[in-house]
């Protein structure tokens, strides 16, 4: 599903806060201004509420020596509160204390809502708003925004925060792509990861699951994840983890995580490849959207070393791929975090381009990684994209499912899905991105992988040169052309035995 035309006019008109900054911050600037005021008044929004009872609770306990805190978050129904006597309206009503009243209320924060702001740097642009006479501006202008959670749910909050990324990418010529992938894409994964487990999705069944992402931007495939398993089952809990390499995408992952009630101490920042923050930890699922085509050559140290060392006992055991595409070491990573199957197993989706499937002889690092995971019965699909289907790139894109707890049916077998030509045009390209694909895409291509169905694509091509389409599951008659038409037929899903890729 696109940004809704609610999410697009939102993150607009937050956006033109932009034209204040004209002049005193380079456009490649604007974003380190507008992503943190879009933080806080998001967050002083939602604590709105429950402000008064939560200062009330803080006098209560304090008055006794004990400590308030857990008291404020119960109270709040958050993982984080505000103990300052300002609201952001109060902050601007004294101009002339502007400055050190927005660090007071900053810092009244509790400490997990406080490190985002460390990560914006938000200081060193408050400071710099000031001297150029614009802090008050620039406030002023948010506070007139309504970032309430009732006027605009979590989803849609993603979404603004995506937004408003892909526009500081465009503003600073930088690759949005490393930042986020489309929410369609992310769908698709979420509904492939969920589609074999039942049990979890039935209402009633109060499960508790991992999910994590080593790649995790701004949080959004990890919220998607949560908002399907709560739609299917709101019984059911999903906790979240994540590793993210940007300060400002680990800043606005964090966020969205404390207002989702989510720990935010599982949320890490740091490069996954060279230094795994949740080396401990096993899950039941993962998914990323790892980038595509970029040299692991700052991490070639640590990453030969652990190799060299621990062989199958770390994570690069296999094999390394050549250094101008780190992404197989992240399907090595997601690999070594699947929870042993004697504790249940685990699922993950990964997105990954086309170097992994066909470069590299035998021999090769990506040949050995590829017989590796072919040979220890892990590829359960591995399903082609529509091209153009990113923010930053055009070229063709797959999405590899991975499982260590196959069913019967799958055992030693690979399903290989062409949903290439399953797409629509959008209204407006967004970057490279020029396509989408429709809920009835997802859908049918979920429907294949659940139920390990072959099936064949039909062209029916009329006379007169109009062309419909029609899936023809295995054993079933195809269409019959019209007089003066006819019937293309092409494959569509396929089942093959994992030896037919040796």
């Amino acid at each position: 599903m696109s940004t809704t035309p609610r999410t697009a006019s939102l993150s607009s008109m937050i956006w033109q806060v932009a034209d204040l900054l004209r002049g005193d911050f380079k456009p490649a600037e604007y974003g380190r201004v507008i992503l943190p005021f879009t933080v806080l008044r998001r967050l002083d929004a939602v604590l709105a509420p429950t402000r008064d009872k939560v200062l009330k609770e803080k006098e209560k306990w304090e008055s006794k020596g004990i400590d308030p805190m857990p008291f404020m978050e119960k109270v709040a129904g958050l993982k984080f509160v505000n103990t300052s006597d300002f609201t952001l309206k109060g902050v601007l009503g004294d101009p002339d204390n502007l400055t050190q009243n927005l660090s007071a209320y900053i810092n009244a924060f509790s400490p997990t809502a406080r490190d985002i702001f460390d990560h914006f740097r938000f200081t060193e642009q408050t400071d710099r708003l000031a001297k150029a006479n614009l802090l008050y501006l620039v406030l002023e202008k948010f506070i007139s925004f309504d970032l309430s959670d009732k006027a605009v749910d979590n989803h849609q909050m993603g979404q603004v925060f995506e937004e408003l990324i892909r526009k500081f990418s465009e503003a600073s010529n930088e690759t949005a792509g490393e930042h986020f992938t489309p929410r369609e894409v992310i769908r698709l994964m979420v509904n492939l990861i969920f589609a074999e487990d039942d049990s979890l999705l039935t209402p009633g069944n109060a499960a508790v699951r991992t999910i994590y992402d080593p790649t995790a931007g701004t949080g959004g495939m990890l919220s998607v994840a949560e908002e399907f398993l709560l739609d299917h089952n709101p019984d059911a809990r999903l906790t979240m983890f994540g590793q993210e390499l940007n300060p400002e995408s680990y800043a606005i992952c964090k966020a969205d995580m404390l207002i989702r009630n989510q720990d935010v101490s599982n949320i890490r920042l740091g490069n996954t490849l060279s230094d795994d923050e949740l080396a401990d930890h096993k899950f039941d699922y993962m998914l990323s959207n790892p980038p595509f085509g970029v040299e692991w050559k700052k991490v070639e140290k640590a990453v030969r070393a652990e190799h060299e060392k621990l062989g199958y006992d770390g994570r690069f055991g296999p094999g390394l791929p050549r250094i101008s595409d780190g992404s197989m070491l992240f399907l090595l990573h997601l690999v070594h975090k699947m929870r042993p199957v004697k504790d249940g197993g685990a699922r993950f989706g990964i997105v990954l381009n086309g170097s992994p499937l066909f470069t590299g002889a035998a021999g090769s690092g990506e040949s050995e990684i590829r017989r590796f995971v072919l040979e220890e019965d892990l590829v359960e699909a591995i399903i082609a994209l529509p091209t153009d289907m990113f923010f930053n790139t055009g070229i063709a894109t797959y999405v590899w499912v991975l499982t260590n707890r196959k069913p019967t049916n799958r055992k030693g077998k690979v399903q290989l899905i062409d949903a290439s030509s399953f797409w629509q045009k959008m209204r407006k390209s967004l970057g490279s991105k020029r396509k989408e694909m429709g809920e009835d895409d997802i859908t049918l291509v979920t429907r294949l992988f659940r139920d390990a169905q072959e099936a064949q694509l039909a062209t029916i091509i009329a006379a007169d040169g109009t062309q419909t389409r029609e899936v023809v599951m295995k054993g079933a008659e195809p269409p019959e052309a019209s007089e003066g038409g006819k019937v293309r037929l092409a494959p569509l899903s396929r089942i093959f035995r994992n030896q037919e890729f040796g």
